[in-house]
């Protein structure tokens, strides 16, 4: 066995060099994931590295555990305001959508490789979920705005859809385990699954937003550690009693993050970081995992499940789930092509592997593949296909002014980090002018890279970043201060500009 300050060594230099490499994945246009899994490839048996990892359960326990602190992480920076008007479109998205891609691809599978039914439904199950984090950060690294609801969408989607792909990679596995598995059985564990993870998931999130109020640690760094176990302890709780343990962390998690409670800016950044950590994590033991090797003998029929996911099963589940909502074509036409495949999928392929199915191997370096190809062929596309159908927004410079105020439950004030817009109302305007509400002071104002000190006669301009400090009752009134847009519309016609007074 190796000493274990060598294994430290060891993981800690391929970490590093899994966050070096992150840049190049920018600049080339690619997710992040890709250079992880090569390196995890690169330091594995087949590879320079020649390190022997063959344990299938450390993996899954691995990948499961970085599962939940990367969708709790989603979770917290999920906005209820965002993400409510698309609500009951991410919801048919990460339930039929899933359904009917696994539909897609088993029956694909089945008559085109001639595998049994129960198999190539798994195969479907297991590659059904998708992963916006591969999507946005190549936005990110592009500069790339999405315009309208496309990002909330594809946030809740993808966070949401996991555990639909979970439940049924399970029921195929014991329905292949146990050709038994009854209607009544299936009924009973969806019940456990959605309905009682969703309420656990519920329950979770309203006592932790009451009890990170009412704990008045004696150190701030308590709260982080705090959150990691109640986020283990919400997953643990809901698997042991039959429900879906990751729904129950990820709804928990969105309840706790439009809630107001102590430290809330530095756990939503701690968190950030950790559920980075845990990707980082995930891929390199995937990774070390595979056998390149072994891959030439899923090449063929990855890549043409690849085609018929990226081309056909995608887009399927996509318009069919989205038949009756407002979204226009275009828009559901760049949500069928962003659909990559990220941890979710890997992490899966490891069940077959420890069920002890016999095609479990198979699985696993095909699901393997389709994961590396999804990512090859959309994620440099997704700039590019963001502007071919007309869903790219204007690129918006935001700046961080490195000044915030530590949550507490002593004060009732608050520092807002905003932006005045182009045409803003406010614009030109000096700061006496604006008739803010009482308890409101504007403590700086960030232009032109450099800072300014504001007083009475301080004129504001398109552009500027400012930090208010504001009465937290009187937060959304100042938002609209800043954001209401002056009108631009030139009134020549009298006709017009009584009309126009009727409509006032």
């Amino acid at each position: 066995m190796l000493p274990f300050e060598y294994i430290l060594l060891v993981l800690s230099v391929l970490i590093l060099i899994s966050i070096t490499l992150t840049k190049i994945s920018e600049n080339l246009g690619l997710p992040a994931l890709i250079l992880f899994l090569v390196v995890g490839m690169l330091a594995g048996s087949d590879g320079p590295g020649k390190i022997h990892f063959d344990n299938v359960y450390i993996a899954q326990y691995v990948g499961i555990v970085a599962l939940i602190f990367i969708l709790f992480s989603g979770g917290l920076e999920t906005k209820w305001r965002d993400v409510k008007p698309v609500m009951w479109t991410a919801f048919t998205l990460s339930t039929l959508g899933v359904v009917l891609t696994t539909a897609v691809l088993g029956i694909f599978v089945h008559y085109f490789f001639n595998l049994p039914l129960p198999e190539s439904f798994l195969i479907g199950a297991i590659i059904s979920s998708t992963d916006a984090a591969a999507v946005f950060s190549v936005l990110r690294a592009k500069g790339t705005r999405l315009k309208g609801r496309i990002k909330p969408l594809l946030e809740l989607e993808s966070g949401s859809n996991d555990p639909a792909a979970i439940i049924l990679t399970i029921l195929f596995i014991e329905y292949i385990q146990a050709a038994d598995v009854t209607g009544l059985r299936i009924v009973i564990f969806l019940f456990q699954q959605l309905i009682l993870g969703t309420a656990i998931g519920i329950g979770a999130g309203k006592l932790l937003s009451i009890a990170f109020n009412k704990f008045k640690f004696s150190y701030p760094s308590l709260y982080p550690v705090f959150a990691i176990a109640s986020a283990v302890f919400v997953y643990a709780a809901a698997a042991s009693v039959g429900a879906s343990g990751i729904l129950a962390v990820y709804i928990a998690a969105v309840i706790l993050g439009n809630s107001e409670f102590i430290q809330k800016k530095s756990l939503v950044r701690f968190f950030d970081g950790l559920a980075l950590l845990g990707q980082i994590v995930v891929f390199l033991t995937l990774g070390l995992l595979v056998y390149p090797s072994q891959l030439h003998i899923v090449l063929g029929p990855g890549l043409i499940l690849s085609a018929v996911l990226i081309f056909f099963a995608r887009p399927v589940g996509v318009f069919i789930s989205m038949m009756f909502s407002k979204f226009k074509l275009n828009e559901k036409l760049f949500i069928s092509w962003v659909g990559l495949r990220g941890a979710v999928p890997v992490i899966l392929a490891t069940f077959p592997l420890t069920a002890g199915l016999e095609i479990g191997p198979y699985i696993f370096n095909l699901i393997f593949f389709i994961t590396i190809t999804s990512a090859l062929v959309q994620g440099w596309s997704i700039p590019l296909t963001a502007k071919i159908f007309g869903v790219k927004g204007e690129k918006i410079e935001k700046s961080h002014i490195p000044i915030e105020m530590t949550d507490s439950e002593k004060t009732n004030n608050d520092l807002l980090d905003l932006i005045i817009p182009q045409h803003s109302a406010v614009a030109g305007k000096s700061l006496a002018e604006l008739s803010l509400p009482p308890e409101s002071l504007i403590t700086v104002i960030y232009r032109d890279n450099d800072y300014v000190v504001p007083s009475g006669g301080s004129v504001l301009e398109e552009g500027d970043t400012i930090l208010v400090l504001v009465n937290k009752d009187n937060i959304e009134v100042v938002k609209k201060i800043f954001t209401k847009l002056k009108s631009t519309e030139k009134v020549d016609d009298p006709a017009k500009r009584t009309l126009n007074i009727k409509k006032i």
